[in-house]
């Protein structure tokens, strides 16, 4: 159980790092601060169910 925790965690960790470079590249490409955020947001629900079911296949969670 304690192991599948772990994992969970790091795949919302890495989700959270991919929605933080979403919402940087948006930014800098000039976009204002309300589209950043919803952009990072759009690549975090993205991004989590991805991993999670990338994990799930492989047979880690």
């Amino acid at each position: 159980m304690e192991r599948k925790l772990l994992f969970v965690t790091v795949a919302v960790l890495f989700a959270v790092v991919v929605a933080l470079l979403a919402g940087m590249l948006e930014r800098t490409g000039g976009a204002r601060l309300t589209v950043a955020i919803r952009t990072g947001a759009a690549a975090f629900a993205a991004t989590l169910p991805l991993v999670i079911l990338i994990m799930s296949t492989v047979g880690v969670v």
